[in-house]
């Protein structure tokens, strides 16, 4: 029996899945900083140095946590994961959807790809939601102390786990199988059967590639705050805008049907195609 389509839903996950930068939540208050202050500083060191900005915050956490004496072993920062605040309905959504997936005949996949920090993820109630994260991570010594950034995952890195998920490619290390030719019809996730859900501009590059690929994109907003995503929607960039709620019944929770009915049809159309032409060649 043939295996069932798949449709993978990726997500970013600060102000995507939860309402602010992981790191605000625990972390830069325990430094005794604001989120403003550390961001700023952040900021200006990127500046200054020419620096990725992704990296220049992994630097900042480990120099500032150095500052002020405070622990960064690995499980530290896993710890901070259960101070995360989620938006209505997260924990409940993926059973929901990945059973509603199932009453349409396809298999449902969640992925994240953040510029956030796996490890804190990891510590998250949902992290068990997902097939795979792909987020930044900090390499540790023999006593599990962080050192050095292991994977850094920005603006545009994003895209390229794109492809992994397309081509089934999910080892990071392997990127001989990831640039090798692979026939459509041979990778496990189409972007026709993909979905992104984003915030905002950090997200574009990915929202924009799957959108133009025959994929969806949806960015999420905070109630009040529609104006930080509407031109996201007006310059095509996205296919829909809706507020960041995951509560059964919610736009999103909608919207996200629709397109996973829209999908499977597709699939089933495809599907009946290929039992004729195997048919004919018989």
């Amino acid at each position: 029996m043939a295996s069932k389509p798949i449709i993978a839903l990726m997500y970013d996950f600060d102000k995507t899945l939860c309402t602010t930068d992981m790191q605000a939540y625990t972390f830069i208050p325990n430094l005794g900083m604001s989120a403003e202050e550390f961001w700023q500083k952040a900021s200006n060191l990127a500046e200054k140095h020419k620096m990725d900005r992704i990296l220049a915050y992994m630097y900042l956490m480990l120099d500032e946590a150095h500052i002020h004496r405070k622990p960064i072993r690995r499980n530290d920062f896993v710890g901070l994961g259960k101070d995360l605040e989620l938006y209505p309905g997260v924990t409940e959504w993926f059973g929901r959807i990945n059973q509603f997936g199932k009453e349409q005949g396809v298999t449902i996949k969640h992925y994240i790809i953040s510029s956030g920090l796996r490890e804190i993820i990891e510590g998250s109630s949902i992290f068990k939601e997902f097939d795979d994260v792909f987020a930044g991570e900090f390499l540790y010594d023999e006593n599990d102390v962080a050192c050095w950034p292991k994977n850094v995952v920005n603006y545009t890195t994003k895209t390229q786990f794109l492809f992994r998920i397309n081509k089934g490619v999910l080892d990071i290390s392997n990127d001989d199988d990831l640039n090798r030719f692979t026939p459509e019809e041979n990778r496990p996730v189409p972007f026709r059967n993909m979905i992104y859900i984003g915030d905002g501009l950090t997200d574009v590059p990915c929202m924009k590639l799957v959108k133009v690929n025959g994929g969806f994109s949806i960015a999420v907003y905070q109630s009040g705050k529609r104006a930080k995503v509407k031109d996201l929607i007006q310059d095509e960039r996205v296919n829909f805008i809706e507020p960041a709620d995951y509560s059964e019944g919610s736009k999103l929770d909608i919207i996200t049907k629709d397109i996973i009915l829209h999908m499977a049809s597709v699939e089933r159309l495809k599907a009946h195609t290929r039992a004729q032409l195997a048919a004919i060649r018989k």
